[in-house]
């Protein structure tokens, strides 16, 4: 039995670009839409917002020089792709699932509407949310807080590459020590660089808590579901 009836599952763009650094790999894409889907046939509602870093990274020193407006509208336009390449996965493996844009392009995608959303959701489909908020200047860190708020999901699972929270970058200190739980407060104050310091303090006035895991080790998104401990819980 399933802990969450409805998570919001906060992956990077990075993921679904697999060993390669730009782009997106099919057979990363399809490994995630299994797993995915796995949970999905338990019964659990699942929201998805997925980033554009394996799109706008590539492109980063162009956008240096340019309007931080703009640059941020192409990040948004960034994680379309990615939503439209997770969705054609996942319906390949039998789960319906809708692509909503805060930017509006109907050709393309519906536009987000938080009612259908929750509609979908009960229905037993996959929302996945793209274009961030619309507005520049806000992270998808952010975006998936806010999804998660108004569609009244139980908790944010964010997707990482390592295996939770650490007191210091696992990735260049050996010693860092992982935490099994931690505070809102202590992620703040001592700059954990978990997520968004704004998704950070939206989750702690809105007492949304967040589990931060890795993705990389196959099954974690299914415990992470049925509650078994895995990675690092921020309450």
């Amino acid at each position: 039995m399933a802990r969450y009836k409805r998570v919001l599952l906060k992956l990077s763009g990075e993921v679904l670009a697999g060993p390669d650094s730009f782009g997106i790999s099919a057979e990363r894409v399809q490994d995630l839409a299994r797993e995915i889907t796995e949970v999905a046939r338990t019964g659990v509602e699942i929201g998805l917002v997925v980033g554009g870093g394996n799109f706008f990274r590539g492109v980063a020193a162009a956008a240096k020089n340019m309007d931080r407006v703009t640059g941020d509208h192409m990040g948004m336009l960034a994680t379309v792709i990615n939503a439209l390449a997770l969705q054609d996965a996942l319906e390949k493996a039998g789960v319906p699932t809708r692509v909503m844009t805060a930017i509006q392009m109907h050709q393309v995608a519906e536009p987000y509407i938080r009612r259908r959303a929750i509609r979908h959701l009960e229905k037993g489909r996959i929302v996945i949310f793209a274009a961030g908020t619309s507005n520049p200047y806000f992270s998808t860190d952010t975006a998936a807080t806010l999804r998660a708020l108004e569609i009244h999901a139980e908790v944010i699972a964010k997707a990482t590459k390592v295996d939770g929270v650490y007191d210091k970058d696992p990735m260049k200190y050996p010693d860092a020590v992982l935490y099994s739980e931690v505070s809102y407060l202590d992620v703040l104050a001592k700059s954990l660089r978990v997520m968004d310091a704004s998704a950070v303090a939206m989750c702690r006035d809105n007492q949304m808590p967040i589990i931060v895991f890795n993705l990389n080790v196959r099954g974690n998104i299914m415990r992470m579901v049925m509650g078994e401990p895995v990675g690092t819980m921020i309450h």
